[in-house]
Order: C-alpha cells, then structure tokens, then sequence
C-alpha cells in the first residue's frame, strides 16, 4: 500500500485534533454525566485498553452503535469459528453492553479511541491489528490516516454513503480522495452506494448485499412469552420501539387517540436508550396513564396502559408480543433503526419517513408492502389502528416483511468469499513471524 502526500486539509485536522485532545477529557465527562460513557473506561477512550493483545491473527472490527452491532456479530460469530480473534469497538454503552452478553469466545470489546493522532497511536500499537474493517459509515479521517500509514489491510463492512454525505465529500476532491483511497476493499450495501464510493476515489468496490438481512432469529425464552402473554389477557397490543427524545411524546398522544377505539389496548414502550427510562415513567404520568416498569419485575394488571420496556437486549421479545409495532427514530433526525429484527418475529410494522441510517433497505419494504410509513406524526394513531382493526392485513403485511428478509439473505457468506485473501495472506505473514519469536 502506497502512502500518498498527505492533504493539507487532512494535516489541518489531525493538528485540530491533537491540540484539543485535552478538551476530550471535558466532553468525557459531560457525556458520562447523562450515562453515554462508562467511567472506570474512560482509559479506552484515549487508546489506553485495560485488555492484553491475544495472540495469533486479530481483526479489529469498529461498529459505532447498536444498529451496527447487531449486524456484524453473525460475522464476528464466523470468523472466530474459523479461528481468528477478533477486537470489536463500539462508541456507544448500549452496544457494549449488548457486545458483553453476544460476543463469541475469541472475541473482547473496547471502545474506540477518539479521532486524534496520540489516542489512536497508543490503540494502535497496543493491539497491532492484522487487519481492520469499520462497518456502514463510520469515516474518520485521522484513524484511516494512521491505518493507511501503518500499511494495515483496511476494508468498509455493509458501507452506505448518503446522497448528503457524497455531496459534502465531493466539495474536498483533495483530501476525499486521499481519505477514501485508504481503503483497500469496499463492501457496499448496494449499487447506489457503490457508485457514491467510486467517485470519491475507492480502488475497489464490491456490492455482496445487506448484512442486516443475515441477522439470526432473536432467542427468546418461550416461558418469558407464555408468562407476558398469560398477564397480557385478551387485551390488544401495539409497540413503540427504540424511541428517542420527542417520539415519545407522538406515541403517547397516539395512544390516547386509539384508547378511545381500543378501551383495553396495551402499549408497550422500549425507549432506544433504557437511561431515559425515569423521564419516560413521568411523561406517561403526565398524560394521565398508568405505567409498569420491566426492570423493576412488577406484572401487567388491567389498569397498565403502558408497559415500559426499559431493559437491555429483549427486543425479539417485545417483537414477538405485538402483532403491530412502530420503529422509532423515524419521526426524528436520528435516521430510523434496522426493521429486520421486527421482521423476523413476525410483527407488522409501521414507520415514519426519516430513515437515513437505511434508506435502501426501507424502500424495499415501503415499495413491496412490508411497511407501512405515516408522513406526519399525527398519522401514527391511524395507521395503527388500521392494523389492529384488521389482524390479517397485519399478518399478511408481516409475512411480506419476512418474505423480503428471506430473499436477501446471503451476504455474510459472500462477505467471506471476499474476505478470504485478506485472512489468508496476513496469517502466513504472521506465522513465520511467530516462529522467530518462539526460536529467539
């Protein structure tokens, strides 16, 4: 790999960078005041990890956040089955506390360090990765500058690029170039996204499909379902699903709206982050409606209006108790959340326009009937009413969803395929290397 001039822009930003890496302490603290950061980790954030390098051939995987996480840990699961170790990174605490209870044996996660020369450099030397993938879009000029400089293999897993993101790109042809051009294989999502990554400069991309599409069934105990169910009744059920700040608010007036048609109608509510749980238990309150709260163990009785879902990693266990369900994000710029998982437990869904984070993916449910979108907020209570009227339209709607799920499968295994040069030519690097140490 040859290491080009460096852009002016790009020697800007890793001296921006390096010189407010002390204020990182400031925004450290800040963060972890609302429970985005985890205090006794706080080393891991300025590339100082409390773990020992493995051994043998190591992969290190960077997935911002839960949406990412969930869809490469099929992958993660592969590759150490095959023997490989792999160091997984993550921005967020909700996906390291998912990483903690999914990760296979071989695998450790760290969070990442911030996006300056020194806290990446101390990363870096510690773990030595043999070979390094970031997932979706997390492009960050100054960690692709220090693996580029390191000549480590460097691949984009399921890389998307949004109209938006090309254009403000395309506007520093210079410094895009000579970013994008640090990554020796791209794995784009679609073809669309491929084409974005080609004109900003990628050597070589390939398009082998959606890796969210291979996500295993969510395990969920049946005697959890069966006990939920048991206090549930014959009442109707809905779900509000990874909300953030202000959806919550739409749910709720939702909820008010169809209670008028559905006296007995249960919602269950699962914020995106279970750390807003207590703000949420009070504007629930504020509506004159009664809560239950699932961390705290208590039972659904006939009075609980809405059952709030404020715990970690069971999702396909609220999937599979709504027959509805509305996907959060959507009415916010947050950019909507993955529907595979919704899919896959067999609940119909419903969305709101504001899906960024998986615009191609959403259109294939919108444009084949698996989802149904509201324009406005105010659509909400409607389109879920449409649904709970009509029990068979939402089954067939979820069975579309499933279908479309099921045909786009496949993506891991030619992932593999793609992968394998690179697996293969840095281990037979490696084991002469540990030959030498052995023999010194």
């Amino acid at each position: 790999m040859q290491v080009g001039r460096r852009p002016l822009l790009i020697s800007a930003y890793r001296g921006l960078s390096r010189a407010l890496t002390p204020l990182f302490h400031l925004l450290f603290w800040w963060r972890s005041r609302s429970g985005k950061e985890i205090v006794q980790r706080k080393g891991e954030r300025f590339g100082r990890p409390q773990n020992e390098r493995p051994s043998g051939f190591l992969i290190w995987i960077h997935a911002a956040s839960v949406g990412e996480t969930m869809s490469v840990l099929p992958l993660i699961e592969t590759l150490c089955a095959s023997g490989n170790r792999v160091l997984l990174t993550t921005v967020t605490v909700t996906a390291a506390e998912i990483a903690a209870k999914r990760l296979p044996q071989g695998a450790c996660h760290q969070f990442v360090p911030y996006d300056a020369p020194g806290p990446l450099a101390r990363f870096l030397d510690h773990w030595s990765p043999d070979l390094a993938m970031v997932v979706e879009s997390e492009i960050w000029p100054c960690q692709f500058d220090e693996l580029k400089t390191r000549q480590v293999p460097f691949i984009l897993l399921n890389g998307r690029l949004s109209d938006g993101s090309h254009r403000n790109w395309s506007r520093f042809p210079r410094a895009s170039r000579y970013i994008f051009e640090c990554l020796d294989l791209v794995l784009a999502q679609s073809a669309a996204d491929a084409e974005r990554f080609r004109r900003l400069g990628c050597k070589r991309v390939e398009i082998p499909g959606n890796l969210k599409f291979d996500a295993n069934v969510p395990e969920v105990a049946e005697t959890e379902i069966h006990e939920l169910r048991t206090q549930i009744g014959g009442r109707p059920v809905w779900l509000a699903a990874l909300t953030h700040p202000g959806e919550d608010t739409i749910v709720l007036r939702a909820c008010e709206k169809l209670l008028t048609e559905f006296p007995e109608l249960l919602l269950i509510l699962v914020p995106r982050h279970p750390a807003r749980a207590g703000d949420i238990a009070e504007l629930i309150g504020s509506h004159g409606l009664t809560c239950t709260c699932r961390s705290t163990g208590e039972k659904i009785n006939p009075s609980t209006r809405v059952y709030l879902g404020d715990t970690l990693g069971e999702m396909g266990l609220f999937y599979k108790l709504a027959p509805v369900t509305f996907l959060g994000g959507s009415f916010t710029d947050a950019g909507g959340h993955n529907p595979v998982e919704a899919a896959l437990c067999g609940s119909a869904l419903v969305t709101g326009p504001q899906v960024a984070n998986a615009r191609a993916l959403y259109k294939e449910f919108w444009s084949g009937k698996a989802a149904v979108r509201g324009a406005r907020p105010e659509d909400l209570a409607d389109l879920v009413a449409g649904l709970l009227h009509r029990p068979e339209e939402a089954r067939r709607q979820a069975g579309l969803a499933r279908a479309l799920v099921d045909a786009g499968r496949g993506a891991k295994e030619k992932i593999l395929f793609l992968l394998q040069p690179y697996l293969k030519d840095r281990a037979d690097r490696r084991e002469p290397e540990a030959e030498r140490e052995q023999s010194a």
